[in-house]
């Protein structure tokens, strides 16, 4: 499959699933809940990584880099977040993790993505009647390998 049909099956199905959360889901621009710490990525994702940084402004590009040789502990921002706006500077080009974290998806019958700050007080009934099919692990069998900070090194 190739990336952009990828891109697009996930972020449709993550679109309906925001759709039929509405007001439990938390996310909006500039929160950042899901942007700290390590987290595995695909080489599809570091592929896309890499085309992204490649467009951007050579001085942006450089800071990423910059953040990216810091050393990442389990509280720090993902070197793509702008400590300054709390904005990701690769957002079209963020992985799969970072696409399908907060509305709920159902994986292998399971609910799956969900932050912690989303659904709140909702019933489990509640957040499967907003979960929406999506197995990324049939979508993109490339063998999660590295982080987005070792990706962002090479």
């Amino acid at each position: 499959m190739v990336d952009s049909e990828l891109i697009q099956i996930v972020d449709a199905a993550l679109a309906e699933a925001a759709r039929k959360s509405g007001g439990w889901l938390a996310c909006r621009p500039g929160c950042t809940q899901c942007c700290h710490g390590p987290f595995p990525i695909s080489t599809t994702d570091v592929a896309r990584l890499h085309r992204g940084l490649a467009e951007l402004d050579p001085a942006r590009a450089a800071l990423i880099r910059h953040r990216a040789q810091l050393d990442q502990g389990d509280d720090d921002p993902c070197p793509v977040l702008d400590p300054d706006t709390g904005f990701c500077e690769l957002y079209d080009f963020r992985p799969l993790t970072c696409r399908t974290f907060g509305p709920a998806f159902l994986q292998n019958e399971s609910v799956v993505g969900v932050c912690e700050l989303c659904y709140s007080g909702a019933t489990d009934e509640q957040i499967v009647a907003c979960a929406v099919p999506l197995d990324v692990e049939s979508l993109d069998a490339t063998p999660e390998e590295t982080t987005i900070a070792q990706a962002l090194r090479w």
